[in-house]
């Protein structure tokens, strides 16, 4: 349900109401009971859903990954080469 942010023409009383969005917009201030307005609010919470926008799924982690297998496949070889040089 969103919510709408009002103003009092009379009072400039300010004030935020949950309202379904299908509702009628409020007329009346709580305060003095004279007409109000629906202000234009900049409150909006983004929400992302969905995968890349988390931090498991970055290419970043990815990259440190492939590194890990690189340099596990370059010990292998040192070893092989070393297991080489003790049997010459």
């Amino acid at each position: 349900m969103p919510t709408y942010e009002y103003e009092c023409n009379s009072c400039a009383h300010r004030f935020e109401v949950f309202q379904k969005i299908s509702e009628a917009p409020i007329k009346i201030c709580p305060r003095c009971y004279k007409s109000v307005r629906r202000l234009i609010s900049a409150g909006i919470g983004i929400i992302f859903k969905g995968s890349g926008f988390y931090s498991t799924d970055n290419k970043k982690s990815t990259a440190v990954n492939n590194n890990k297998k690189s340099s596990t496949k370059k010990s292998e070889t040192q070893k092989k080469k070393e297991s080489t040089k003790e049997s010459a």
